[in-house]
């Protein structure tokens, strides 16, 4: 099948023919790939490396450089659910790796966005409270999913709970949807250069209002939700925890509850 615009149009049979071949190589690629997640698990054991083996950074890095690539007809859903499924594999191969999802009222909902985020790989279990989901992230290799719901205000648990941190918000592209639900795990979270930063206040202070306050200092806010006295916020970049223009915002009890990478088709 040839590329020139001037060729004769390729019969079904040398069209099919083609995409044999190409699946027969993509097999092939995918797995020398998968077969690679025994040795990055050896490599780790060998230098002493046990811990989970999540990395929220650098995965958006891999995706955002995917997207980047020029393509012909592969659609940004496309790629990223292919290689979301291959990075899971990978991940599941080195330890265990599961899954809590609570969905509040929208349990198939948040499934969804589960999957389509973290592949079929994981074991995933479905849990009857936030409390069950967070008991999970504590756990090694664990991650929870929760919605963004103002009846379930568990994001506010977080500011006690330093080592559990909120990495990814769900779903990843703003064609599947507005963002509706977390991750959070025990891992680190680092800046990938298209951020956001989940941030809670107790100020009793208006969303709107406090939001006019951190402008003030270049933060641009918006807030998320909102639940018990507490407001959840979305900052625009990656904020660190003791950042000088947060100590100075509205509330006695804040503070920042982990950072996710921005919608890659915003």
């Amino acid at each position: 099948m040839g590329s020139d615009a001037t060729d004769a149009t390729p019969s079904l049979e040398e069209v099919r023919w083609r995409l044999d071949a190409i699946d027969g190589e993509l097999l092939k690629l995918i797995d020398e790939r998968a077969s690679l997640a025994g040795a990055v698990a050896a490599a780790k054991r060998a230098s002493g490396d046990t811990g989970f083996g999540l990395r929220p950074g650098r995965e958006a890095h891999i995706v955002r450089k995917l997207l980047d690539t020029p393509r012909k007809a592969a659609s940004d859903a496309l790629v990223i659910r292919i290689w979301r499924e291959i990075m899971a594999d990978n991940l599941a191969r080195q330890g265990p790796y599961h899954l809590a999802v609570f969905g509040g009222r929208e349990p198939a909902r948040a499934v969804e966005l589960t999957r389509l985020r973290f592949g079929t790989a994981p074991r995933l279990s479905i849990v009857p409270s936030a409390q069950d989901a967070l008991a999970v992230a504590r756990s090694p290799w664990g991650v929870a999913v929760l919605p963004l719901a103002a009846d379930t205000p568990w994001w506010g648990r977080l500011l006690a709970e330093p080592k559990l941190k909120v990495f990814a918000a769900l779903p990843c592209l703003a064609s599947w949807g507005p963002q509706a639900a977390l991750a959070v795990a025990e891992v680190e979270v680092e800046p990938t250069g298209g951020d956001q930063t989940f941030w809670v206040t107790d100020s009793p202070k208006s969303g709107a209002a406090i939001a006019e306050t951190l402008s003030q200092t270049d933060i641009a806010a918006e807030l998320i939700a909102e639940a018990g006295g507490l407001k959840l916020f979305s900052l625009s970049g990656y904020f660190q925890p003791h950042d000088e223009r947060l100590a100075r915002a509205p509330g006695q009890l804040t503070g920042v509850i982990g950072a996710a990478p921005e919608q890659f088709d915003v």
